[in-house]
């Protein structure tokens, strides 16, 4: 997580609160905390290195990137055995001799990297977007290598998701706040927190995004994304009714920022259309998803990652409402039976998305033979 809290006694700082270390911005609630650091906390041994580094907030990602990239390769290692990065050729990189990774929809013997080579491109095709004055949507493409394979087109994940979040943000943490990069980089720690399911700091993350881009006067188009962020890991958290109006005032502002077809605005309507799922208003989300998953499939296409959750999102919706009827079970096993057809094959195997749509499947299919069973119940004796 990014540092908004005392170094001592965790108290929550926000951004602006309490006091640094003048030598290394390490930060602390009050004089106290940061004399007991000294004295007791090793900061007195460390403070020196903390300043080398660029400061508390740069040390702290150098090291979170470290470790992160370590599990990241660790989990990797067996599907990359024998392997060689695609960027450096080389089995183990050749300055930090860290191990492979891959986690996309890349299968057989492509997509396998390194972390750091994957960081660096990003990091070098980014600069030539902004020397070069790109347009935003050459930009944005650039932007994507911090979180999608250049190959297979498919978004990492997992593990590898979250170095590279660490990754980006400790490229661009030294920058002012009101730097883009600066900003996007936040959104990507939050993604690649998200990813291992590390709610709490992803929390921590989405917050100080919200309140950097409201202070400093962010495009709406920034704030909305933000509070779609925010909604998406208070729902996580288990805090829906925190979500549901969150997501809606995402929605209905992406329909009136970027219109109905926008895929960002698809986005928000899968996600106001999950909310509404988890708090059992299966008409609401129905009806919505009735809606927007056709434009969905002309759009962007009918095995994008984003259809295939919309498909998934409606098919909840359908089976898991008590006042189901056969048809609608029916419609929810073909939906699902598709949607997992074409996530195997357009995501792979070891997509985190695969698993619980299967889940569901089995789920909807118990739910038809159980309501099939209580139509035409055995003869007795049978």
């Amino acid at each position: 997580m990014i540092l908004t809290q005392c170094a001592v006694c965790a108290t929550d700082l926000g951004l602006s609160l309490g006091k640094k270390c003048g030598r290394c911005s390490t930060r602390y609630c009050g004089a106290a905390c940061q004399k007991q650091h000294w004295e007791e906390g090793g900061h007195d041994k460390l403070c020196k290195a903390i300043k080398k580094a660029g400061g508390a907030e740069q040390y702290n990602a150098n090291q979170k990137y470290t470790a992160a990239v370590a599990v990241a390769a660790e989990a990797c290692a067996e599907d990359t055995k024998g392997q060689t990065c695609y960027i450096c050729t080389q089995a183990l990189h050749r300055h930090t001799k860290e191990g492979l990774v891959r986690m996309c929809a890349c299968r057989g013997t492509a997509g396998f990297a390194h972390v750091s080579c994957l960081a660096e491109e990003a990091k070098i095709l980014v600069a030539e977007a902004w020397e070069n004055n790109l347009d935003s949507k050459a930009f944005d493409k650039r932007w994507r290598r911090w979180d999608t394979c250049s190959l297979c087109e498919q978004r990492y994940h997992g593990v590898v998701a979250c170095a590279l979040g660490w990754a980006c943000w400790k490229t661009y943490v030294g920058r002012l706040e009101t730097d883009e990069a600066k900003g996007l980089a936040m959104t990507q720690l939050g993604n690649g927190l998200s990813a291992v399911g590390n709610w709490a700091d992803a929390l921590s993350v989405r917050e100080a995004e919200l309140s950097t881009l409201r202070r400093i006067g962010a495009p709406l188009s920034a704030i909305l994304a933000a509070q779609g962020n925010l909604a998406n890991t208070y729902q996580y958290l288990g805090r829906l009714d925190e979500a549901l109006p969150l997501r809606q005032d995402v929605y209905s502002g992406r329909v009136r920022l970027s219109g109905e077809e926008h895929e960002l605005t698809l986005v928000a309507a899968n996600n106001y259309a999950s909310s509404l799922v988890d708090l059992q208003r299966f008409e609401e989300a129905k009806a919505l998803l009735r809606k927007t998953n056709p434009v969905a499939r002309r759009v962007i296409g009918a095995s994008h990652e984003l259809t295939l959750r919309m498909g998934w999102t409606y098919a909840l919706a359908l089976y898991k409402d008590d006042g189901a009827t056969l048809a609608d079970l029916r419609e929810a096993v073909t939906t699902l039976v598709e949607t997992t057809q074409t996530a195997r094959r357009v995501l792979g195997g070891a997509h985190p998305l695969l698993a619980p749509i299967e889940i569901s499947l089995r789920n909807a299919g118990a739910a038809l033979s159980g309501a099939l069973a209580a139509r035409d119940p055995p003869p007795r004796g049978a």
